[in-house]
């Protein structure tokens, strides 16, 4: 949707071959991607300097005993955080 968008103001379709990065340098616009990416961090952050008796904190920490039903793990938080920090993360 934010790249239809972009295209539309620039008067560009998919047919004139030019790629979506090339439209967003155009407006200064950064990917959402990377916005949600950066939100996430931001409240990772904020939970790691919380109070240890924190909701969040607790959650975060937390253990669960018993057997895991079948199929993959759901992802959690902190697979997200640290997949993402060691893969994409760029200082400014």
């Amino acid at each position: 949707m934010e790249t239809k968008m972009l295209r539309w103001m620039a008067g560009v379709t998919r047919l004139d071959g030019i790629r979506n990065e090339a439209i967003r340098q155009k407006f200064g616009v950064t990917p959402i991607a990377d916005k949600i990416r950066e939100a996430r961090l931001r409240w990772y952050g904020h939970v790691l300097r919380g109070k240890e008796d924190s909701v969040c904190k607790i959650g975060l920490e937390l253990e669960v005993l018993g057997k895991r039903p079948r199929g993959s793990p759901e992802a959690a938080l902190v697979g997200y955080v640290t997949h993402g920090h060691e893969s994409n993360w760029r200082t400014p």
